[in-house]
């Protein structure tokens, strides 16, 4: 598909000099793993952290034991998407601070698990800084957000199916062309057009033997379909963990007021977290 191939060098008559009502969804049978109780000024969220997450999972369980997340806010709510929390610079932040780039000064190697792990309607998913500046998608070590989402039709989903193979293909073809920058400086240096076309065939064609197009599960389509989330997604955030009680929470907190940044007006904080019995 030559669409691939727009990034790094599309044209070739154009070269460079340099080369985004109260409902409960888990799955059947829920994946074993510890329960946190989430404590919040709007009420209390139960949570299952994957075993099959590791790495999240004892992070996440040595940021309770050490009460990190004790007064910290939910500092972006986007109604029918996510709310998000974690930033421990929001404990003592004012009203018009700027909010989400805190952390506990490390980041945790990425465990995405598509499509086993997904994000549907409750899903506990890692924040992360964006693919330009963190290409191994590493997540932040404290900050997670709980999916809201929406609902979808199975021909939205079967469109969504489509961008989110051309974003894969288009993702793999950048990695390719990564690794022969020096030859394509090389046919631009000498304006070998034909060598140039040449070689990114031979990379359109790898591309299209090495990304399988994206189908989603049966699991993925019942909960897109049913009670909704981000399927948008899918395949490029840690999903470790889901909301096992108190989605009910998780609504108030989505439908909240919100002002600039998409921080709630009034504050919502986190008053404690802890293990439970499951």
């Amino acid at each position: 598909m030559s669409s691939i191939g727009i990034a790094t060098f599309a044209s070739l008559t154009t070269i460079p000099e340099e080369t985004t009502a109260v409902k409960e969804m888990t799955q059947n049978p829920i994946p074993a793993g510890p329960t946190v109780l989430i404590t919040t000024t709007m009420g209390d969220i139960k949570v299952r952290l994957y075993d099959e997450t590791p790495k999240h999972r004892d992070n996440f369980m040595k940021l309770v034991s050490e009460n990190y997340y004790d007064s910290i806010l939910f500092h972006r709510v986007i109604k029918n998407f996510m709310v998000q929390t974690g930033d421990p610079t929001s404990k003592t932040a004012g009203p018009d601070t700027p909010l989400g780039s805190g952390d506990p000064s490390y980041t945790i190697e990425a465990e995405i698990d598509y499509p086993k792990f997904f994000h549907k309607y409750g899903a506990l998913a890692a924040a992360r800084t964006s693919d330009q500046i963190n290409p191994e998608r590493r997540s932040s070590g404290s900050q997670f957000y709980i999916v809201t989402g929406n609902k979808y039709t199975a021909g939205q989903l079967a469109q969504m199916e489509q961008r989110m193979t051309q974003q894969a293909m288009q993702d793999y073809f950048q990695k390719l062309t990564a690794e022969y920058q020096d030859t394509i400086k090389s046919f631009y240096k000498s304006g070998d057009k034909e060598g140039l076309e040449a070689l990114r065939q031979e990379l359109i064609a790898k591309t299209e033997a090495n990304v399988k197009p994206v189908k989603m599960t049966e699991e993925a389509v019942a909960a897109y379909t049913t009670v909704g989330g981000t399927p948008h997604l899918d395949g490029t955030y840690t999903v470790f963990g889901e909301v096992l009680e108190g989605m009910d929470v998780v609504e108030k907190i989505q439908n909240s007021v919100t002002g600039k940044n998409d921080r709630p007006v009034e504050d919502i904080r986190i008053l404690g977290m802890k293990k439970v019995e499951k």
